[in-house]
């Protein structure tokens, strides 16, 4: 598992790569909330390089996701591969996230 942060304007950028599962979950929390900051309020989550996420995973997403609400910002997941897709369509994730097909897509959503 590997996390990686940029900046693009105003939004702040982290793509996740390998897997996420109850051994690295807590690892990838701290990174997303160093990633973000107390002022982060647009974020984008490329999951293009993420093999496999487990419900742990899932729970750091939705933390990540609450945390920016708080602060009336947003979060925007982009590049989710089939077999993650379907870990957040059989958790009923799809239908609370907002998820676009690529980094470009978010982007775009996220600077209107």
């Amino acid at each position: 598992m590997s996390l990686a942060s940029e900046k693009i304007g105003e939004i702040q950028v982290v793509s996740v790569a390998g897997q996420v599962n109850s051994a690295n979950a807590s690892e990838v929390e701290a990174g997303l909330v160093a990633a973000i900051g107390k002022e982060e309020r647009r974020c984008v989550l490329d999951l293009s390089q993420l093999d496999y996420i487990s419900s742990a995973g899932l729970r750091v997403v939705l933390m990540l996701a609450k945390r920016l609400k708080q602060n009336s910002g947003q979060l925007i997941l982009c590049g989710l591969q089939p077999n993650v897709t379907e870990v957040f369509e059989i958790s009923g994730f799809l239908s609370i996230l907002n998820v676009v097909p690529d980094r470009a897509a978010a982007l775009a959503r996220l600077a209107g």
